[in-house]
């Protein structure tokens, strides 16, 4: 294989399925790849993969690379990172993108710190554009943007990596749109030895068994969404939400702020570190609006923000804004609800 310099995605398989994060990897690469001018790739690892390139070339893929061999199934470290580490420096993709999972994180650092080639974890944007380095003057054209908050999310930084390959970046479920480009989309099938990439070695740590508990909560497909920030005050203050929530037929949601006083369980927190969600409600019930939680509700259609203080930063993203006491308007919301949804 030849150098090739397109855009390859890391594809998460799990029982028989590509993740939903990859699908949308999928959606965006191929936008970057447009606008670059190479091809889409695709990598799936793992077994029982027949068929499996239907569920990814419709997002318009040019290429899947299948590795297909029981011992790469479920997931473990080197034997993945093997794969990819030897097959990029075969065909030297110029970017290389994969979902900020637990697999992602897993694997990202491993391939690039071999490849010396440098990773942005958790990248709420990716685009492509030029880059003058201040120091040497250098001009680069068409390198990749990697856009994410730091410093604490005061900033939103844009990180690009001019002289090492594959620019590599983690982009976490929900941030992305995913969109089939064609149904029919042909694209080349190309089935790999995992002997080749591989050493026997990399097969010591076997999976005896494996439990994955499913997530109770189901915030990221409800179409209305109740959230909670600190300024809810309590416990109890958010028993008020879920009436709300349970009134309108939605699910609850919360800042991280909330998350961390323990007024309700992580799995609902919303943001840069918790989930991105897209409904077509989102009320914002005492959330201030700090940078992270923004970047993970922002597409949402209609968002309703009350809050005590005018000039919280939510209100500058929000349609309606309710202004003063949640313990106060929240019960108002529920009793007009009921009384003309009859």
């Amino acid at each position: 294989m030849t150098d090739n310099n397109n855009l390859i995605v890391y594809c998460e398989y799990e029982d028989g399925k590509v993740a939903d994060v990859s699908l949308e990897l999928l959606t965006k690469g191929r936008v970057l790849a447009d606008r670059l001018g190479v091809k889409l790739e695709a990598v799936i690892i793992g077994d029982k993969l027949a068929d499996i390139e239907k569920q990814v070339l419709p997002y318009g893929v040019d290429t899947v690379y299948k590795v297909e061999d029981k011992r790469l199934y479920p997931y473990t470290s080197n034997p993945h990172s093997a794969v990819l580490i030897n097959l990029f420096k075969e065909i030297k993709p110029q970017i290389c993108l994969m979902g900020a999972t637990c697999i992602g994180r897993d694997l990202g650092p491993r391939v690039s710190s071999c490849l010396h080639s440098g990773l942005t974890a958790d990248c709420t944007a990716l685009e492509i554009g030029d880059h003058k380095d201040p120091k040497t003057g250098k001009e680069y054209t068409d390198l990749l943007y990697q856009i994410r908050p730091a410093f604490g999310g005061n900033i939103v930084a844009t990180i690009v990596n001019p002289d090492c390959r594959p620019q590599m970046a983690t982009v976490r479920e929900g941030v992305m749109k995913k969109e089939i480009k064609d149904a029919d989309y042909k694209g080349e099938i190309i089935n790999l030895d995992a002997d080749k990439y591989v050493k026997p070695e990399d097969f010591v740590v076997e999976i005896i068994d494996r439990h994955i508990e499913k997530s109770k909560t189901n915030i990221k497909n409800s179409p209305i969404i109740v959230a909670g920030g600190y300024g809810v005050g309590s416990k109890e203050g958010f028993d008020l939400l879920f009436d709300l929530a349970n009134t309108l037929g939605g699910e609850v949601g919360a800042s991280r702020a909330a998350v961390d006083a323990g007024f309700v369980e992580h799995d609902r927190q919303i943001g840069q570190t918790g989930v991105t969600v897209r409904p077509k409600l989102y009320i914002a019930c005492g959330i201030s609006g700090q940078i992270q939680h923004i970047a993970g509700m922002q597409e949402s259609s209609i968002i309703i923000s009350i809050n005590n203080d005018p000039n919280a930063p939510i209100n500058t993203i929000a349609d309606y804004v309710i202004t003063g006491n949640v313990e106060d308007i929240v019960p108002k919301l529920i009793k007009y609800y009921k009384k003309n949804s009859k």
